[in-house]
């Protein structure tokens, strides 16, 4: 893949939301005012490149950090205690809102939508002829790469709220609370549907290979409906959940890992995947116990850990087992994979059709060596067995913490040293501060 550094136009920026624009060196690249003003076709495809490369900004720290809070792994490293410090809530360690682990996935998330609305203003005021299918193919992809950006961000501000409103950098909007912003996700989530739907045939432009199978506006919908499920089922609504299923890419019998990624290779460091970790050195992403303790026997998904030569102890911590979920520098991430549908499938099933949840669990179970389920059938029962399969099948995914968070169940995560304390939010970063 090419090194699409020079593409960021818009990123050249002092802060997150500010449009003071740097001195852009290389003369050959437009301003980004010349861009706003009357972008060239070039300039639009090179925004669309930029908005997917983003999503991978500063991603790696997303998951790290929902990792340890949700209490899936810990992050060895002498290099910055504030991984078993902060993070676990060690004695009187509280979460700093300077702290890289909250403004940066933070900022990340902000740069894609950034980028997006500056593409979406250029498409907007381009003098280039392009057909009403192309503008609303281009709409679409900006629109559900924006709606999956701020709703990582929420995740991270749960209650705290997040900023819907920052086409205009200069005047923005207030922050939304969890329930008005997820309403707002939802809905542009299904404008960008919409879009989608009158884009034609094809896209006038090419994404990365990572979204290979999901790169025309038919496919690129079921991604769209994917994540719209995902926002459904953290609304409280099934209904929604289950109508957005239906136009996604969820099969039953489908390859469990079917969906988008972000793409990674191993030329340049800027590629490389950021949770991968060489196992058994000293810095490492060490499996939580009790991932260990609580898997059940012959459950194939123990195979995302791999015992270590030597027990890994850091400040008051251990554990035997290194997360190896990413088997290379190289391995993809997952955007949203078929096994997470069919999990949001089942969930939405619970209370109403108990029976089609567990069928659709037992697609789980069967996948990862554990057969035909045999427990109860109460409301309590199936719900059990689905977090339990959320928390492996998922595991290192970044969900743990949210799942238990959803069901009131985050005092049930452990406590590894006396005085730990486990987090609900991240703190709003002090550069957000109004």
């Amino acid at each position: 893949m090419k090194n699409f550094k020079y593409i960021l136009l818009a990123l050249l920026f002092t802060s997150v939301f500010s449009c003071e624009i740097e001195e852009i060196s290389d003369p050959n690249n437009p301003s980004l005012v010349d861009i706003e003003a009357d972008a060239t076709k070039s300039d639009i495809l090179l925004l669309i490149t930029g908005t997917e490369e983003l999503m991978r900004s500063e991603i790696g720290f997303y998951y790290d950090v929902l990792g340890i809070l949700g209490r899936e792994y810990y992050f060895f490293t002498n290099s910055d205690p504030r991984y078993t410090g902060e993070l676990l809530g060690k004695g009187d360690a509280v979460l700093d809102d300077a702290g890289f682990y909250g403004t940066r996935p933070y900022a990340g998330r902000y740069k894609v939508i950034r980028n997006a609305n500056i593409l979406m203003t250029a498409l907007e005021n381009t003098s280039e002829t392009l057909t009403e299918a192309e503008r609303n193919g281009i709409k679409g992809f900006a629109r559900t790469c924006q709606a999956y950006s701020y709703l990582l961000a929420l995740n991270l501000q749960y209650q705290g709220g997040i900023r819907i409103d920052v086409a205009d950098a200069e005047n923005l909007g207030a922050f939304v609370g969890y329930d008005a912003a997820l309403a707002d996700i939802a809905s542009l989530l299904d404008q960008a549907y919409t879009d989608l739907n009158g884009a034609g045939d094809e896209f006038m432009f090419s994404l990365s290979s990572g979204f290979a199978g999901f790169d025309d506006p038919a496919t690129f919908g079921e991604f769209n409906r994917a994540i719209r499920a995902r926002v459904a089922l953290y609304a409280g609504d099934e209904a929604g959940a289950l109508d957005a299923l239906g136009d996604s890419f969820m099969d039953l019998n489908g390859n469990l890992d079917m969906g988008p990624r972000h793409y990674y290779s191993v030329v340049g460091t800027e590629e490389i995947n950021p949770i991968f970790r060489t196992p058994d050195q000293s810095e490492a992403l060490i499996a939580h116990p009790s991932f260990v303790t609580d898997i059940r026997t012959g459950d194939a998904r123990m195979s995302k850990v791999t015992e270590r030569t030597e027990t890994a102890v850091l400040d008051g911590l251990s554990g035997d087992y290194d997360v190896t979920v990413y088997p290379s520098n190289a391995s993809p991430i997952p955007i949203i994979r078929n096994e997470e549908l069919i999990l949001i499938y089942a969930e939405a099933n619970i209370g109403t059709d108990n029976i089609e949840a567990i069928d659709a669990l037992e697609v789980i179970r069967d996948a990862h060596g554990l057969g035909v389920y045999t427990g109860g059938f109460t409301d309590a029962n199936v719900r059990d067995e689905l977090l339990y399969n959320r928390r492996y099948s998922l595991f290192g995914e970044a969900h743990r913490w949210i799942d238990l968070r959803r069901y009131d169940l985050l005092q049930t995560l452990p406590k590894d040293r006396a005085g730990d304390d486990v987090w609900t939010q991240l703190p709003r970063p002090v550069s957000e501060k109004e």
